[in-house]
């Protein structure tokens, strides 16, 4: 459990699993194990409920770099927090592989990469470089479900 000891040092917690709204279908798992690998489906930035994080909007009009940095730091809480639930044990993870990250954007913002540092910088605080360097892309997208400013999904090496 040294990854959540990691995490509770640096006074953060992994929130409830997304409350999705009344009538949607997610036909989906939020995290697929085949064999030694985890497939992490997207995630956006949550609050401790699970519902979604605020501000809403694009980053570039509606929302600051600093605030889409911080809604992706978020969002590595949530994916923490559903890979916790079908590990059991963050442990698990032996290496992080690929991260794809997209950026609800204004016209014209051309800055994902550093909005997207949100998730990388604190996969890398928790994990170390040794297991936390990934593979990443960072873009710029014209929409995001519910219009949250950020959504990442990624694939992680696991341990039996």
């Amino acid at each position: 459990m040294e990854i959540e000891r990691k995490l509770e040092a640096l006074g953060l917690s992994l929130p409830q699993p997304f409350e999705a709204p009344a009538g949607l279908s997610l036909p989906f798992a939020q995290v697929r194990i085949h064999g030694d690998r985890a497939y992490i489906a997207g995630h956006g930035p949550m609050n401790a409920d699970g519902s979604l994080r605020a501000p809403l909007g694009k980053v570039g009009a509606e929302a600051s770099i600093e605030e889409g940095y911080a809604a992706a730091h978020a969002t590595a809480l949530a994916m923490l927090g559903s890979l916790k639930r079908e590990l059991g044990d963050l442990d698990r993870v032996v290496a992080w592989l690929r991260v794809f990250g997209m950026v609800n954007v204004a016209p014209d913002f051309t800055q994902t990469p550093a909005v997207i540092n949100g998730f990388s910088h604190l996969i890398l605080q928790v994990y170390g470089p040794e297991i936390g360097r990934h593979a990443r892309s960072a873009i710029g997208v014209a929409a995001l479900p519910f219009n949250m400013l950020v959504e990442v999904e990624a694939e992680v090496a696991i341990r039996g």
